[in-house]
């Protein structure tokens, strides 16, 4: 029999505090409608200073948790993507599994920019269709007000918190659930968009402070030009994939990045706007949890319903890009 990975819990969290582009004003030198015009964001939400990635990751994680009837003791692995953890090491998803179970659970972080959800997906998926794994918690979350520089225009516009949860369970002979995935990655762009210090290559000292290089960097214009690429080649492979074409596609939900490669995707498809998944105005870029508040948003629209084919899809430092594709449902 074909087991296949069905999503059975969402749940997502954003911090209550906001920052809106008349806030960023006072920070740095912009102004709304340069915002607005370049990006589509007009506000963001940002973590406390106190509250962490795990923090975040733990409160979205429960409300998956909640709607798919089981608690963390009933999971087999735990996956967390993330581009902030709380520490290199011990994960985060050791921490958040110590906040979720009585017991032990496997669990690990994954790095792969932005797209780290759409991997983790992947890989929770082929885990379920091995047979040794039932259950799986796939979360995407960072703190990148953590590290963006505030006094940078080109990033501080761009970026804010959030998380999302998803519980994964194999499901024998069914068509809903995970269909398949197109996950890539070419290490050639990587210094397109990179966090400099803090690893092997750049250790913590004090020069690396001073210069700002525990501060995300990025090319805007390079890393444009390869997103409006990638986005489309990304859907368009991932439904080959599975045997779909586009006009199979009942929802995309894009990664957040900047309203431009959005509209970019939607002119290439010719997409009419109630199968696009957009609230970047409200939350801008949260890195690994764009693509989960967008789910959920349209599902609170009544855009998702039973049978729907969703196409996840996201791009990000790597270079990687990818898409997920999923038939709602269980």
């Amino acid at each position: 029999m074909t087991k296949r990975a069905v999503v059975k819990g969402l749940g997502t969290y954003a911090p209550p505090r906001i920052l809106n582009n008349h806030d960023l004003e006072r920070l740095v030198d912009t102004n709304d409608e340069w915002i607005v015009t370049r990006t589509g964001i007009r506000e963001r939400h940002i973590a406390a200073p106190e509250e962490t990635t795990a923090d975040m990751a733990e409160k979205a994680s429960r409300l998956a948790l909640q709607e798919a009837g089981i608690t963390g003791d009933d999971l087999d692995f735990i996956i967390v993507a993330t581009n902030t953890p709380d520490t290199l090491f011990p994960s985060t998803a050791a921490r958040l599994q110590a906040r979720l179970a009585d017991r032990p659970v496997g669990g690990v972080d994954l790095q792969a920019g932005c797209t780290g959800l759409i991997y983790a997906i992947e890989m929770a998926s082929a885990m379920i269709q091995s047979g040794s794994y039932q259950r799986i918690l796939v979360v995407g979350a960072d703190k990148l007000s953590s590290i963006t520089d505030y006094q940078d225009r080109t990033t501080a516009v761009l970026f804010g918190d959030a998380a999302g949860a998803l519980v994964l369970e194999g499901h024998e002979d069914t068509e809903f659930g995970v269909l398949g995935s197109y996950l890539k990655a070419d290490g050639r762009g990587g210094d397109l968009l990179s966090l400099p210090a803090g690893g092997s290559r750049l250790p913590a000292s004090a020069a690396t402070v001073e210069e700002g290089l525990h501060y995300l960097k990025m090319n805007g214009n390079e890393t444009f030009r390869f997103a409006v690429k990638a986005m489309p080649e990304a859907v368009e492979e991932g439904l080959k994939r599975v045997g779909l074409t586009v006009e199979d596609m009942d929802l995309l939900v894009p990664h957040q990045a900047n309203l431009r490669i959005i509209d970019a995707a939607v002119r290439r498809f010719n997409l009419d706007p109630d199968r696009v998944a957009i609230n970047i105005e409200r939350y801008g870029n949260t890195s690994v949890g764009t693509i989960p508040l967008a789910l959920e948003d349209a599902r609170r629209e009544g855009r998702v319903h039973r049978g729907s084919v969703v196409v996840l899809v996201a791009f990000g430092a790597g270079l990687t890009w990818g898409s997920t594709i999923i038939r709602w449902g269980y």
